[in-house]
């Protein structure tokens, strides 16, 4: 397994298994079956409402808790919640996370990134993260962190590449991780020549090719899936590497298009919605 060194020496797998949009069987499934495969990388959070599948997974996978790398995040009905990093242990069965993200720039957000530096001083969280803060969100909170986040987890793919928001992340070495890292499954995207011809020419799928190109990137992945074959092929794309020259023909993709569209009024939704979580 291939690994990222964050800004605080701590070391992340560069693929790992996303449980976003499983129901709790399927996360449980899903984490259990990727973990034997060799995965050591599983996010989840309070938000996909299958952090205890998560939990099961992680313990019916007999893979020791220190080998895996345990990411999840906070919603922002959270934030103000001060018993929401115990809580979120709780639910998912462990002493601690590997990395705590708060996952929208939404509610009163600066006192749930408080949460995650309090949680990273107690040892609760090992890293600390933003999710969707872009722009003059991550500008804002530049001038208002005390610890400065391990990671940031956003849209990215090889028609929207983050330029813009890479040239903020290098200043302080925080790692990128990505989500619709195939594009929201958009076949234009999957079904491009460039990817086709070089998955024939490294007897891989397309969306290996993809996926390889994020690793490459120094990206770190988090395809999810409910089926086990799709799993073992996204962990597949160790055993070759693209040339320079072929990423930078991928380069040329890049459109500056994405494909989640988040507004004002979706922010203030997300403040006031409280997960139902699960009760088993």
């Amino acid at each position: 397994m291939e690994k990222v060194v964050l800004n605080n020496k701590l070391e992340c797998p560069i693929i790992g298994i996303g449980t976003f949009m499983l129901e709790p069987s399927d996360a449980e499934n899903s984490v259990r079956e990727a973990l034997k495969m060799g995965y050591r990388l599983i996010d989840t959070a309070n938000a996909y409402v299958n952090e205890r599948a998560v939990g099961r997974g992680i313990r019916t996978s007999n893979v020791a808790r220190e080998d895996i790398f345990l990411s999840t995040k906070l919603w922002p009905s959270e934030y103000t919640n001060d018993n929401a990093v115990e809580e979120t242990l709780k639910r998912l069965g462990v002493d601690y996370v590997d990395l705590l993200y708060i996952h929208q720039p939404a509610g009163d957000w600066l006192a749930g990134y408080r949460q995650l530096e309090k949680a990273y001083k107690e040892g609760k969280a090992k890293s600390i993260g933003i999710c969707n803060f872009e722009g003059e969100y991550i500008e804002e909170l530049e001038t208002k962190w005390e610890i400065a986040p391990q990671f940031i987890q956003v849209e990215a793919h090889p028609y929207f590449t983050q330029r813009e928001l890479r040239n903020t992340l290098e200043k302080y070495d925080i790692k990128l991780m990505s989500w619709y890292p195939l594009g929201h499954g958009d076949k234009s995207l999957i079904n491009e020549q460039l990817f086709v011809d070089l998955g024939k020419k490294y007897s891989k799928s397309s969306a290996q090719i993809i996926l390889r190109w994020h690793t490459q990137m120094g990206f770190v992945v988090i395809p999810g899936s409910k089926n086990v074959d799709h799993i073992r092929d996204n962990l597949n794309i160790l055993d070759f590497k693209l040339t320079d020259e072929e990423m930078e023909e991928i380069a040329k993709l890049d459109k500056g298009e994405r494909y989640y569209h988040r507004t004002d009024e979706q922010l203030k939704g997300f403040a006031a919605w409280q997960p139902e979580y699960e009760k088993n």
